[in-house]
């Protein structure tokens, strides 16, 4: 039956698809992997071509935000599209999945792990506690949004997490060095109080990997510290529970008297 199925595949290699998702890759005639919205430091395409049985098809960002063809080939057979971490963490794949539901076309959907799921527990911290997320760009120009998503959160003592900026096209990935410098910056302009070099920050690099790394610390010493390969997260805390501070000074190195200040 013609169908277009949203397929995620976690966040680091072909072993993060699930059985199910697997089932519905093998069965689909035409299997896609979109390859632009994030990136997975482990996946081995050739591999997962083998666990599939069928010759995978990459496709960039042009191809996934006109649609149009993938439309059109999964109105008459059955499509899969595999996604790095969850499906419809990017909203031009829920562009997708609505335009698709429009045309009367069967959409499944398979979820997996994604940096939003995964992020929270990493690190120790509650995911009921954190507000809204914001990405932090590239500055061309410096946007603010990250600055008034942040200054929000704080004033209602909630984490912030902040996805970082990635061009896979261009291999173009920002660290987490220059997103804390970004933030600074921001705060430079605005000068409302919200962003300071010895507040607490938490990196998250390469999550759900083996070899995922979780720093926490003033953000002026983090700024100039070295996380290795991408992808990398910020977080910064808001008020903190109790097993949430323990939790930092434990599994980031937190200074206790730093975290204590949180409380």
């Amino acid at each position: 039956m013609p169908s277009l199925a949203f397929i995620g595949l976690g966040l680091y290699d072909e072993k993060g698809i699930s059985l199910h998702g697997l089932e519905i890759a093998k069965s689909a005639e035409i299997v896609l992997l979109e390859s632009y919205t994030n990136i997975m430091p482990g996946l081995n395409l050739e591999s997962l071509g083998k666990m599939i049985g069928k010759e995978i098809r990459l496709i960039g960002r042009r191809e996934v935000e006109d649609g149009k063809w993938i439309l059109d080939a999964a109105a008459k057979r059955e499509v899969a599209l595999l996604v790095a971490g969850d499906p419809f963490v990017a909203t031009t794949h829920v562009d997708l999945r609505l335009r698709a539901i429009k045309r009367g076309i069967r959409v499944e959907v398979v979820n997996a792990p994604s940096i939003v799921s995964v992020a929270p527990g990493a690190v120790g911290l509650q995911n009921y506690k954190f507000g809204k997320s914001a990405t932090i760009t590239f500055p061309e120009p410096l946007s603010l949004v990250p600055y008034e998503t942040l200054r929000i959160n704080r004033s209602l003592g909630l984490h912030s997490l902040f996805f970082l900026d990635l061009r896979v096209e261009e291999g173009r990935f920002m660290k987490a060095g220059e997103a804390i410098r970004l933030l600074l910056d921001m705060e430079a302009k605005q000068r409302g109080g919200v962003v300071s070099e010895e507040m607490l920050m938490v990196v998250l690099a390469r999550a759900g990997s083996p070899s995922q790394l979780v720093r926490a610390g003033k953000a002026a010493v983090l700024e100039d510290l070295d996380f290795g390969p991408p992808p990398h997260s910020l977080i910064v805390p808001g008020r903190l529970h109790f097993m949430e501070a323990e939790a930092l000074v434990l599994i980031g190195g937190a200074d206790e008297d730093l975290v204590r200040g949180y409380l």
